[in-house]
């Protein structure tokens, strides 16, 4: 390849997808595979004062704000797109912790039409794989209230909240075409799902000898 695979993992709270992440990262180094695992979140060196105007967001929601936080998103993933996924292995595949189809889960005035057109213009990488993972609202709320940080969402407090959340993000999974993975059977299940999505896009690029 001459460049890194790069593999998007997005969804709802509470969807399991950092669990689901550990394990096809587990699977994919089994098989000898060079698999670079980044978070949004932790490459973006703006993220302080973005979360702050997040929190102000929260506080007091109006169109404004949440459209100059899009914006501020879009700037960083274009940051993160030229110093962080540019120094990756050509080899590798990397899984991403979040991407862009996040917002069409958390944003709540600005359509993600035009979040994704934030992004193009500003050149953020487009992932070779987008894999959107869901539960029932139900499940998911119901697993995030398990676990010590509970939600952990600066935005989403109620479960009417969250179901609209994940209506809202398997809407543009499906426009979009990109692939649905329902995490409510077996990680295992779940797993070998993105593994041979993984594999049917990596496989053409990297035959084997």
């Amino acid at each position: 390849m001459s460049r890194p695979l790069f593999v998007s993992l997005d969804g709802p709270k509470g969807a399991g997808k950092t669990t689901l992440l550990e394990a096809i990262a587990k699977v994919l180094r089994a098989d000898n595979k060079k698999v670079i695992r980044l978070s949004e979140k932790k490459s973006d060196p703006f993220r302080g004062q973005t979360m702050a105007l997040v929190n102000q967001f929260a506080r007091n929601p109006g169109l404004d704000l949440e459209q100059e936080i899009c914006e501020r998103l879009a700037d960083s993933r274009a940051w993160i797109s030229r110093h962080v996924l540019t120094q990756q292995p050509p080899d590798s595949i990397i899984l991403m912790d979040r991407w862009y189809p996040s917002d069409a889960a958390f944003r709540r005035m600005v359509p993600f039409a035009e979040i994704l057109q934030l992004n193009i213009d500003r050149n953020v990488r487009t992932p070779d794989l987008h894999v959107g993972v869901v539960t029932a609202p139900e499940i998911s709320w119901a697993r995030a209230a398990s676990r010590s940080r509970g939600l952990d969402s600066t935005v989403i407090h109620k479960l009417e909240e969250h179901v609209a959340c994940t209506h809202a993000f398997e809407r543009e999974v499906a426009s979009h075409g990109w692939i649905l993975c329902r995490n409510e059977g077996t990680v295992e299940d779940a797993t070998m799902q993105v593994i041979s999505e993984i594999y049917r896009v990596y496989e053409p690029l990297n035959p084997r000898l």
